[in-house]
């Protein structure tokens, strides 16, 4: 495989709306709290409280404030840190009241850059004192008051903005019902010292109790609600690596007007956007959730790049859509220079679903041959529009920076890798419903060799191809649009994303599955496989998907009648219109549960069929095991099974288990009905195909076995008839291991 670079300069900037996978659970006040202290605690100085709730006490700030001395204590970022956010929401001539001033430079800072009007109070005498003699002649327009938060001596109206920085956080340390009192208190005071159109801007962690309550409180008197992240990458004091993404809340005074009910909540997560509008508190909440877990998920990078496979979607800010899957790889295999250190790898649309881009071994693989020792692939959405490379670079590249390794310069060049240089072809051809398999799509993409390929999937499973089919020249697909004709003066730009081409056909001599090209080759075992296409033999399949399974096992064994049982009847429709299926005499379909049918069929008609094929999904995502459904492999059935089966036939079986401790238990229990079993695993896959044979007499030696898997493809390669050169059966069972 080869890439193309389209390298490019990027910065570091907030992106998009994300939602970020495998990152910590949400951290309580308390904790986050205290691990920012926890650097502090560490010199020796032994700050922190012994409960979370004696941040709320002014015994415990006199401590501190004393044992710290006047070092400043800067919670969540200093004002350069802050600016941005902040100076939106204040001018030169407003009064500003800091409420929990500690001994933070911020007012100083206000108020060397303009904002002279300020008031600070503390619950501190010490650090009040400390702070009021540090700018009497310096600042002799600021003032410094002892003074409790929860009980202020101003008179109503009469501050143009109350500023907060951790104090909300220090005070509301849980959800209790006496500390939500202490923390209404605390609003009611800030909303009677502010004048109408007064904004209270509060800087906080965000922590989900603590959000809740003031927006709650807040937007039920009549606020509007406006949450801020700010730009910085991570904020901690001076002292703590312990990195927590940092809101600010502004909360806007409004007049009441009568019999008006609504509600304004909205999130700035991007520095230059337009503020997104929700409708519920829950709404809301949820989107700062996220963005903390993905402040949580770059950190964590950056302290350990080794954490294991890493994925979040990128949403898009219209609808909130997932409209990018990124996965972070880390390759430590790489020795890293200048050049080498990151890289973003764009996936051809269409092919995500392959190994080397949708599994972790796959990514891991890719990053060692791109020669990068971080990578990150991103797999572009189906039910979204890319216009092209160019576009989606644009869109990606301010967000991809915050995945970068530490230390990469900010104006470092880093190279966008594809294939081919395009981002591949996929147009959706259909979308329905069906009320067993759930939503699913038919989609036509343009594979590695240039080749076209239809693929079934559903949504519930995204990210597994249920069936997949090669399209060749020739008449076209039943079910394709005819193509429309080239507006005049229509774009030739070859990096734009061009349609499927609607004249070509599935290519039914092609099995695209390596599982399915597995599980023909096992019919090997059957006697005489010299002569096993011109002989009558009967084949039950158990699952239909797109039907290229028994579609290409009653094409080249002429002589054979294969029983499909399918469950869901929108299946038999979609392998019918979309994937060049049909049924006739030597070829039907039982629109029934695979279980009743096999089991009814045990006791009527015994010793029926020479091969018995199961290649059926579990819709049950529970369980660890997706192919077949546990109930098609205990015992009780198995045995069904086996009385289904002449003395010499063979039965087959495609397992796909993540769970070790299952498939022993599958495998034990196939070992009890079927003394002959070998197992053949799909190199790259989850797949395992099993071969299961009544009597033990008919056991094969490897050499034997891929003597009759030759012997096999031989017969089958007919004059006229087409064959693939690149199937070749013994191939398919040179890695099969008796169990």
């Amino acid at each position: 495989m080869t890439f193309e670079d389209s390298g490019r300069t990027v910065n570091s900037v907030v992106g998009k709306v994300e939602k970020a996978t495998a990152v910590p659970a949400y951290f309580s006040l308390a904790e986050a709290t205290l691990l920012v202290l926890g650097a502090i605690a560490m010199e020796g100085l032994r700050l922190l409280p012994r409960r979370a709730q004696d941040f709320g006490s002014a015994g415990y700030w006199e401590r501190f404030f004393r044992e710290r001395g006047e070092r400043a204590f800067e919670w969540y970022g200093e004002w350069e840190e802050l600016r941005e956010p902040l100076e939106r929401y204040l001018r030169p001539r407003d009064s500003i009241l800091v409420v929990g001033c500690g001994n933070s430079e911020m007012s100083e800072q206000l108020y060397d850059v303009g904002y002279q009007s300020i008031v600070n109070v503390d619950i501190s005498e010490m650090v009040i004192k400390q702070m009021g003699e540090r700018s009497a002649h310096l600042r002799p327009k600021m003032s410094y008051l002892v003074m409790d938060v929860l009980q202020m001596d101003f008179p109503d109206g009469c501050f143009q903005v109350v500023l907060d920085k951790g104090t909300l956080d220090a005070l509301l340390t849980d959800g209790e019902e006496a500390t939500l009192a202490r923390a209404e208190r605390m609003f009611a005071e800030i909303g009677r010292v502010l004048q109408f159109g007064g904004r209270y801007l509060c800087v906080s962690l965000a922590q989900g109790h603590v959000l809740k309550a003031a927006v709650e409180y807040f937007s039920k008197e009549g606020w509007m609600v406006r949450i801020h992240q700010t730009s910085g990458k991570e904020a901690t004091t001076s002292e703590s690596e312990f990195a927590l993404a940092v809101f600010v809340y502004v909360m806007t005074k409004m007049k009441p007007v009568p019999g008006s009910a609504s509600r304004i909540l909205e999130l700035c997560a991007e520095k230059h956007d337009k503020p997104i509008r929700y409708s519920s508190l829950e709404h809301l909440i949820e989107a700062v959730k996220e963005r903390q877990q993905y402040a949580l998920l770059c950190s964590q990078l950056n302290k350990n790049p080794g954490m294991g496979d890493v994925s979040l979607d990128l949403c898009s800010k219209d609808g909130g859509q997932a409209r990018y899957t990124l996965h972070v790889v880390h390759c430590p295999a790489v020795k890293v220079s200048r050049d080498n250190r990151f890289a973003i790898f764009i996936i051809p649309q269409g092919r995500e679903t392959e190994w080397l881009f949708g599994t972790e071994e796959g990514r891991k693989q890719l990053a060692a041959s791109a020669g990068f020792r971080r990578l990150v692939t991103v797999a572009l959405h189906w039910d979204q529009h890319y216009e092209n490379m160019e576009a989606i670079q644009a869109e990606l590249s301010e967000k991809v920076m915050e995945l970068a390794p530490p230390g990469l310069p900010t104006q470092q060049k880093v190279p966008f890798l594809s294939v081919g240089g395009d981002i591949g072809i996929r147009t959706i051809q259909h979308r329905d419903t069906s009320s067993l398999s759930g939503e699913y799509i038919i989609e036509d993409v343009k594979g590695d060799d240039a080749r076209y390929f239809r693929h079934l999937i559903f949504l519930s499973n995204r990210n597994v191809v249920q069936s997949e089919a090669r399209l060749s020249s020739g008449a076209p697909c039943k079910g394709n649009k005819k193509a429309k004709k080239k507006k005049k003066g229509a774009s030739s730009d070859p990096m734009k994303p061009a349609a499927v081409p609607t004249s070509l056909s599935i290519d039914k001599s092609y099995l695209c599955c390596t599982h399915h090209r597995a599980m023909v080759a096992g019919l090997c075992l059957l006697k005489n496989p010299e002569r096993l296409p011109e002989v009558p033999i009967r084949v039950l399949v158990i699952g239909l998907g797109g039907g290229s399974l028994p579609l290409f096992i009653h094409d080249y064994f002429w002589q054979s009648t294969v029983e499909v049982v399918e469950i869901d009847p929108a299946i038999l429709e979609v392998a019918t219109c979309w994937f060049g299926f049909s049924v006739g005499d030597r070829l039907k379909v039982h629109i029934a549960d695979g279980l009743v049918y096999v089991s009814s069929l045990a006791a009527e008609a015994p010793s029926s069929y020479d091969a018995i094929m199961f290649d059926v999904d579990s819709k049950d995502t529970t369980v660890g095991m997706s192919c077949p459904p546990p109930s098609f492999v205990e015992k009780p059935f198995l045995q069904k099974v086996r009385a289904l089966l002449k003395t010499e036939g063979v039965f087959i079986l495609n397992l796909v288990c993540r769970d070790t401790k299952l498939r022993d238990s599958v495998l034990a229990a196939l070992k009890e009905v079927f003394p002959l079993l070998y197992a053949r695993r799909i190199e790259g896959e989850v797949n395992e195909i099993l071969f299961c044979q009544q009597q033990s007499r008919c056991k094969l030696p490897p050499a034997e076995l891929l003597v009759s898997a030759q012997v096999l493809e031989k017969a089958l390669q007919q004059p006229g008839r087409a064959w693939d050169s690149t199937y070749i059966l013994a191939d398919m069972l040179e890695a099969v291991q008796l169990v």
